[in-house]
């Protein structure tokens, strides 16, 4: 299952109902699951507001499940592709001389 390193600001609109953010996290899990992912979430000082991991199905599921977050017009995203280190020993095989 891919995993993705989600970081994210929040929007003026995420801001301004800053106060229901722990709230509305089951409801964005519920539908993160509807579309195939999973997503567990950290609140964060510094660059980011905060950080979610995501484990996906597959691509598509995880895409699907992150353009209906941004939807929501809360947060904005910047996604990064994790590896564990079982998929970085194969890509490193592959990249191999």
């Amino acid at each position: 299952m891919p995993k993705y390193v989600v970081l994210w600001n929040w929007t003026d609109a995420g801001v301004k109902s800053v106060h229901e953010t722990t709230g509305r996290v089951e409801r964005v899990k519920s539908e993160f699951e509807r579309r195939g992912a999973s997503l567990d979430v950290y609140w964060t000082v510094g660059a980011y507001d905060g950080i979610g991991i995501v484990d996906a199905e597959d691509e598509e599921s995880a895409t699907a499940a992150l353009l209906w977050l941004g939807s929501t017009g809360n947060v904005r995203t910047t996604t990064l592709r994790a590896f564990d280190a079982a998929e970085m020993t194969r890509i490193l095989a592959r990249a191999a001389p």
